[in-house]
């Protein structure tokens, strides 16, 4: 029993935790404002971030391949088989990435940003599996556990989606902050802008 509890939890940790975590913020390193020693530190977080989620899939993986029986006769395994090898992949890519304006960056890219969707995608699936298989070997509620990770999920998917409209909300604001101010230029009377005048 403690083994599959481990196993989960550092599942969890990796996948459904550090790995998304390293997701937001990298992306919170291409905004068009941010510093360059910003920009670098949070790449270094997501590298730090994304290391670590490795780390523990592979010890996960290990016990796997040492505690439970691995028939591959379900969802839970045949996933979990093929998400360790593309987690590997993935951070294979991550270090052999091209130079930033060399002339395969862009395929790079697109690779690597594919791959991790596609990891995180089934990691999520495979945390759900996980649990269902949980369930099915010890009998025991996941009700709690289903809701809180869903939970924790969709937080995480609603500010990956504000990623994207961050830019834009920050230029909305500061745009309407400029119109409010001419406009507060243009509805002055004559006699308060002829006081602003002999005041200056």
């Amino acid at each position: 029993m403690y083994e599959i509890t481990a196993h989960g939890f550092l599942l969890w940790a990796s996948l459904g935790f550090l790995m998304p975590i390293g997701i937001l913020t990298i992306r919170m390193a291409n905004g068009e404002e941010i510093s360059r020693k910003r920009a670098t530190a949070l790449f270094r977080a997501h590298a730090i971030l994304q290391m670590l989620s490795v780390l523990l899939s592979t010890v996960a993986a290990i016990m796997s391949i040492k505690n439970f029986n691995n028939s591959f006769n379900n969802g839970h395994q045949r996933i979990g088989i093929v998400l360790y090898g593309l987690i590997w992949v993935q951070a294979i890519t991550g270090f052999a990435r091209p130079q930033r304006g060399s002339r395969g960056r862009s395929m790079w890219f697109l690779g690597h940003w594919a791959l991790g969707t596609v990891v995180a995608l089934l990691g999520v699936i495979n945390i759900y599996t996980g649990l269902l298989a949980y369930h099915e070997k010890t009998s025991r509620s996941i009700s709690t556990w289903t809701i809180i990770f869903t939970a924790e999920t969709s937080i995480i998917a609603l500010l990956y989606l504000i990623q994207d409209k961050w830019v834009y909300i920050q230029k909305s604001q500061s745009i309407a902050r400029t119109d409010s101010s001419k406009s507060t230029d243009e509805t002055a009377s004559p006699n308060e802008k002829q006081n602003g005048l002999q005041l200056a």
